[in-house]
């Protein structure tokens, strides 16, 4: 069996403020660093294989804060997507099986929001108009001006997620990916054969494990969600 385990990273300071963030290197903000410490302590006991992230700063944050209250993680090292290579190139030592990798890559970034990056929604609003907003908050496959929707953010996720994860779930590991709203709708799109009706209503709270558990040939056999007991 092996299990996969989805978070959302914490509230950032412009979930906070409203603003659309997609690409921006925003921060978590207070809430959001508590979220992640909460979402480390349901997670403290499980001993994870290797850990995905994006390269935005809100969730490898998340997945630091997680990892510090992780029982079985002493170390880790960061692999770069455009560098990993030089991480792989030599034959790990007894130190280096005892380190945790944690694989970071733009394909699992949140969705592009382009010209509506770093505008509060109800400004948005009041410059695009309230039903075109939603339309580019709410469709499938309509993109904001310059952006882009979440049938192209699971263009880029999805083949991330065949071709380096679903290998390491193949081998019966236990893999963590702190990423972000919309990467990970993708994903759970896949895993559990949603509609892109069903997926845009598909409630993902910040800062809440989502497990699951897949048999020997990838069937999905449960999931669930780590709550506080």
């Amino acid at each position: 069996m092996s299990e996969l385990i989805l978070v959302r990273h914490g509230e950032s300071i412009w979930n906070l403020q409203n603003r659309f963030t997609g690409w921006i290197d925003v921060s978590l903000s207070r809430n959001g660093i508590r979220e992640a410490e909460r979402a480390g302590d349901l997670l403290a006991d499980y001993a994870f294989d290797v850990a995905f992230t994006s390269a935005l700063l809100r969730a490898q944050d998340s997945l630091y804060e997680i990892l510090k209250r992780n029982h079985h993680c002493d170390q880790y090292v960061r692999v770069h997507e455009l560098s990993s290579e030089w991480y792989e190139h030599f034959v790990p030592t007894e130190e280096d099986r005892k380190e945790l990798k944690i694989y970071v890559s733009e394909k699992l970034n949140e969705r592009y929001y382009g010209d509506l990056q770093g505008l509060n929604k109800d400004v948005a609003r009041q410059r695009f108009g309230a039903e075109q907003v939603r339309i580019w908050r709410r469709s499938y496959d309509v993109p904001p001006p310059n952006g882009e929707s979440l049938k192209m953010t699971a263009a880029r996720a999805l083949p991330y997620y065949r071709s380096h994860i679903v290998p390491r779930l193949q081998q019966g590991q236990r893999v963590l990916i702190a990423a972000h709203g919309n990467s990970l709708r993708a994903i759970i799109m896949h895993i559990e054969d949603l509609t892109p009706e069903q997926i845009l209503v598909y409630e993902l709270k910040t800062g809440t494990p989502h497990v699951y558990q897949f048999d020997d040939h990838m069937k999905l056999i449960r999931k669930f969600q780590e709550c506080a007991r």
